[in-house]
């Protein structure tokens, strides 16, 4: 058998593999640089006084058949649009999944809502529709639905329940550019659709987000107002309508982003086709990938498999450690080795000084959040799911020794 890297042996990666971290593996080039030059020639870097911002959001609406579509700072401040568009009184509920970034409850924190933390599927790792009823209560107010790891939830089961309970619904597509359910796009099932486009994601600008509908003024608000200071612009002065953050996208970020929207197609192409010869290199081995739902384009923000702990003489995290020192970019468990709500910021309520708002506002059940019994799919999700970094630059060869990485740890630590 052959010695693992961590014990000194050769590593199963020669060199280093493509990052989304610099140029190796991201799609940058003639494109971005002829967009930025030409709004530093410009000298306009704010979108009050240039042309790209409008531009960025035109396009992406046009990809997505959205009516509207507002560029923001994040996929933080998509999200955090949405919740204030949804203007929920302080003490609401809003469900979300226990297995995603801290980006998609943050949100819903900073507008006093509560957060409430629906179990996940144990084979996709989305919010489980089956378990999304019990924790509905009269001051539920919304569903925000993460397609996770690029791959499509069970919108038609979450938009049925939606429907039945009159509750609005938010995706977060942050790792889902592209991917559709049934033929339609993620991001326009929902009432509102969120995007991340920091340096990891499918397209990137940096950072920057966008928020798009086919709706607006539902709850007095107009969405573009929702991140810009509830600043009714086209009216003249100075009026602000509601308390709102300043999530602006800057006229750099926007130009980033036209040149990455052209190209975002052929770079999810490249992460799906890698994936499946992953998939393809690893069947019959112990890895079982993380499932798609049929009738779903899951588009790979991470190449995720789970282990069984019965089947390995190691802890999953000594696993994990040995394809490290392989050479393979990845870690355990998203969003870590715990679900959100056993971070401090929630088990504590450490929110706005030493209020515990929103969990000791009056009428709030505290078990609905930080309190509430653990979520017992994602807490086994986080010790038991491999990611690893994708990127669209991976090559034949590369996938080659990704899968020899993987399957030489496997041999090394079979039980």
């Amino acid at each position: 058998m052959e010695k693992l890297a961590i014990d000194g042996g050769r590593k199963a990666i020669a060199g280093t593999l493509p990052t989304f971290r610099d140029a190796s593996g991201r799609s940058l080039g003639a494109e971005e640089i002829g967009q930025l030059t030409e709004v530093i020639q410009s000298g306009s870097l704010s979108f009050l006084s240039g042309t790209k911002t409008a531009e960025f959001e035109r396009r992406f609406a046009e990809v997505y058949g959205a009516k509207i579509a507002v560029a923001v700072s994040s996929g933080t401040a998509a999200l955090h649009a949405a919740v204030t568009y949804l203007n929920p009184e302080p003490g609401d509920e809003i469900l979300v999944s226990p297995i995603t970034d801290m980006g998609s409850v943050i949100p819903i924190l900073a507008q006093l809502a509560v957060p409430v933390f629906v179990d996940v599927d144990p084979l996709t790792q989305n919010m489980d529709p089956a378990k999304i009823e019990a924790s509905i209560t009269p001051r539920t107010k919304a569903i925000l639905v993460t397609h996770i790891y690029g791959n499509p939830a069970d919108m038609d089961a979450i938009m049925a329940i939606a429907d039945r309970h009159d509750l609005f619904v938010i995706e977060d597509c942050a790792q889902a550019h592209l991917a559709t359910y049934k033929g339609r796009l993620c991001g326009t099932i929902g009432h509102l659709g969120c995007f991340s486009f920091q340096q990891s994601k499918h397209m990137t600008t940096g950072d920057g987000g966008m928020v798009i509908a086919n709706e607006d003024h539902r709850f007095g608000r107009e969405l573009r107002q929702c991140p810009d200071k509830g600043w009714p612009r086209t009216k003249g002065g100075r009026d602000h309508l509601f308390l709102a953050p300043n999530y602006h996208m800057t006229e750099l970020q926007a130009a980033v982003g036209i040149a990455q929207l052209a190209k975002l197609r052929k770079m999810v192409d490249a992460r799906r086709r890698s994936a499946f010869q992953l998939t393809a290199h690893l069947e019959g081995s112990k890895a079982r990938p993380v499932k798609i739902l049929p009738d779903t384009t899951g588009t790979f923000f991470f190449y995720t498999f789970r282990l069984d702990s019965a089947e390995i003489r190691v802890s999953t995290a000594d696993f994990v450690k040995a394809l490290v020192a392989e050479g393979i970019d990845c870690f355990l468990g998203y969003p870590g080795k715990v679900p959100l709500y056993r971070y401090p910021v929630i088990q504590d309520a450490a929110t706005f000084g030493t209020s515990g708002f929103p969990y000791t506002l009056p009428g709030v059940n505290d078990s609905a959040g930080r309190r509430q019994p653990v979520c017992p799919q994602a807490e086994r999700a986080c010790t038991e799911t491999v990611c690893i970094w994708w990127n669209e630059c991976f090559t034949e060869v590369h996938i080659e020794q990704i899968a020899t990485a993987v399957r030489k740890v496997f041999a090394a630590y079979a039980a």
